[in-house]
């Protein structure tokens, strides 16, 4: 399999993505966050999109047991313990997009997150046996953590905007606004085929991977070659090989520089010289290109009034905050809270 550039361990699994990060650059920007001029402008930007998967660690998931469903069918069971479908799928449901899409391409991942909710249910048995949580830092842990789910919670409900928000004349103005955010770029779709070879090879390897380069170009140079059958038959990236080469749209941002020279010269259905990376000779070809263009309302629209409600409910939570400060006129004594901060920092950490 040709190295890997682009892709973080556990992500982008799907025979697409493993072939064409081949070519991608390390770095790559797929959209740009930001803040529509027609609302309260948040002290943050929102993303663009989000960030990218990260495992859950297994104290994430909550460690409460609850009462299985009635009919529920069991899918793991520890001890006395059992994990229900209806709480696989209450989990599954509060993970973010890109983790519920790395655990569609691959099961085992949900598999290890049922292995951490067991493991979770064992240390919560034997913590709650030796009265773990009526030590009293932690019943104070568990207090202070009860009253932030209780004023995050009431406050998420007093900041959310009203159902109808926002119009289609908010939408709209919010669109013509930004219309350089929803840019999409220049795409290729490019097909390549690979050979082998690791920067430190040995002469031999060298040698190897040399010869074969040779018979693939002579079997290219010969009238009516067939690209994608040259391909299937010769290439040593075994995915995109089953697709005649292929790797599929590809952004020009999202193009390795060493690449994107070569395929910014090619006319349409051409065929590169070789390219020398770090894992080998790849022989590129360009199957297709679309210009830049700017992607309709029709196609963004969900997007848009997903990031309006955001910062109307931001600015609506910073609204509510200051007026309950001044509605209560707080005071604080700055001298006693500096003395306060000192007597909680242990010395060493001073």
């Amino acid at each position: 399999m040709a190295q890997a550039t682009s892709s973080k361990s556990g992500e982008g699994r799907s025979a697409f993505h493993c072939a064409a990060r081949v070519i991608l650059a390390s770095s790559i920007v797929c959209a740009t966050g930001f803040a529509y001029a027609q609302t309260p402008a948040p002290n943050r930007k929102l993303p663009a999109k989000p960030p990218a998967v990260v495992e859950r660690p297994a104290d994430a998931i909550a460690l409460q047991p609850t009462p299985a469903a009635e009919n529920s069918e069991i899918v793991a069971k520890v001890g006395a313990r059992n994990i229900t479908v209806d709480e696989v799928r209450a989990f599954v449901a509060t993970l973010g997009a890109r983790e519920q899409a790395a655990i569609a391409h691959d099961p085992a991942l949900l598999s290890q997150a049922v292995r951490a909710m067991l493991a979770n249910q064992l240390v919560l048995k034997e913590a709650l046996d030796k009265q773990w949580d009526q030590q009293p830092t932690i019943a104070a842990q568990l207090e202070q953590i009860r009253k932030n789910a209780i004023v995050e919670s009431y406050l998420q409900a007093a900041s959310n905007p009203p159902a109808g928000f926002p119009d289609d004349a908010t939408i709209e103005k919010a669109y013509e606004a930004n219309k350089e955010a929803f840019l999409a770029p220049r795409q290729y779709r490019i097909a390549q085929i690979f050979v082998a070879l690791a920067k430190d090879a040995d002469k031999s390897a060298e040698d190897r991977a040399k010869r074969k380069l040779n018979e693939i170009e002579a079997q290219l140079q010969q009238p009516g070659a067939d690209y994608g059958a040259v391909a299937k038959s010769a290439s040593e990236d075994s995915e995109s090989a089953a697709r005649a080469g292929e790797i599929g749209w590809v952004a020009e941002g999202q193009i390795k520089p060493e690449i994107k020279t070569v395929v910014l010269g090619l006319a349409v259905n051409a065929v590169g010289d070789p390219i020398r990376l770090d894992d080998g000779w790849h022989i590129i070809k360009l199957l297709d290109t679309k210009a830049a263009y700017t992607r309709p309302l029709m196609e963004v629209r969900d997007t848009l009034v997903q990031r309006l409600r955001e910062q109307s409910a931001e600015a609506n939570r910073r609204a509510y905050l200051a007026k309950v400060l001044e509605q209560n006129g707080p005071a604080i004594n700055e001298i006693a809270l500096s003395k306060a901060f000192e007597a909680a920092i242990p010395t060493g950490a001073k």
